[in-house]
């Protein structure tokens, strides 16, 4: 495909689609992390308190992780802590971070480093567009928590007296739905937010779903017993390998043609969706026993 908004040559994109939190000031839950999921993000933001980011920032100096499956979030731009934080990150070999709620494109290009951008406030969501053409801006996640309490609204979710309770409201399925498609108008990869709701395992699977079914290339977590249903929910199954196989194959017998498989026509659109479902079919590792202690505060 043929993007406007200029892309860095061999920009980094995750290994696989677990990311999971960790915070920074947990050096002792590092590895630990990085062994349950694709990804960990070392969070220096939200997970860890104020009086503990001097402490955070040098735990994530004195105990390096592979930085090809490592983020490192970031304070918000215009902070003391977002200087310290960039600071701290130059004595390490990270080279991704995650840009806390990211506002302008000023604020992405500032941190000289391959940057996730979160979309999780109102301005942000605004300017989505405009930050994702960032030329060093490799992808965007979008968040709810900060994105409710910036609109003085009370919870991201219907409660279990409403209607569709669980789901989220219809001003975060906005926010979610923009951001994917920021993403994608800009060529950059786009991570699913966070399901806070632990033992909700069904919703779980089913955001994960959703999230597959649009193109979404990772979803994030607080917790490692999440990771396997986030594995699972991106793998594709047996049967959708074999059709995705067919169309590709169908695909060059006839020449880029119009054909039918099973009475489902295939063409240009279709054969693409087969090809991302190959892209999908990534080995992934075998999953360690989760513990019961969460890696992080909410998002």
């Amino acid at each position: 495909m043929n993007f406007d908004s200029p892309q860095l040559i061999n920009a980094w994109t995750p290994p696989g689609p677990a990311m999971l939190f960790c915070p920074a000031d947990r050096p002792e839950r590092y590895q630990k992390a990085l062994d349950r999921a694709d990804v960990v993000i070392l969070d220096l933001e939200d997970a860890v308190s104020p009086e503990n980011r001097v402490a955070a920032r040098e735990a994530l100096v004195a105990n390096p992780l592979d930085p090809g499956r490592t983020i490192v979030r970031i304070n918000p731009a215009g902070t003391g802590d977002y200087r310290r934080d960039l600071a701290a990150i130059g004595d390490t070999n990270y080279r991704v971070v995650m840009q806390a709620k990211a506002e302008d494109v000023d604020s992405i290009i500032d941190t000289a480093l391959q940057t996730v951008a979160l979309i999780e406030t109102p301005l942000g969501a605004t300017r989505a567009h405009e930050i994702a053409a960032a030329v060093n801006c490799i992808g965007l996640m979008w968040g709810a928590e900060d994105l409710v309490a910036g609109l003085g609204g009370k919870s991201s979710r219907f409660g279990p007296d409403e209607e569709r309770p669980g789901s989220y409201r219809d001003v975060a399925r906005w926010v979610r739905s923009s951001t994917r498609i920021a993403a994608a108008a800009h060529g950059k990869f786009a991570v699913d937010s966070v399901h806070l709701d632990i033992p909700d395992v069904a919703g779980l699977i089913s955001e994960v779903r959703d999230a597959v079914a649009l193109g979404y290339t990772a979803t994030a977590c607080i917790h490692p017993s999440q990771v396997p249903y986030i594995r699972d929910g991106y793998r594709p199954s047996e049967e959708e390998v074999r059709w995705a196989h067919r169309v590709v194959e169908g695909s060059a017998e006839y020449q880029g043609g119009v054909f039918s498989i099973d009475g489902q026509m295939i063409d240009g659109p279709v054969l693409r969706q087969a090809e991302v479902v190959l892209a999908r079919v990534v080995a992934t590792q075998a999953d360690a026993e989760p513990d019961d202690t969460p890696t992080t505060e909410h998002q």
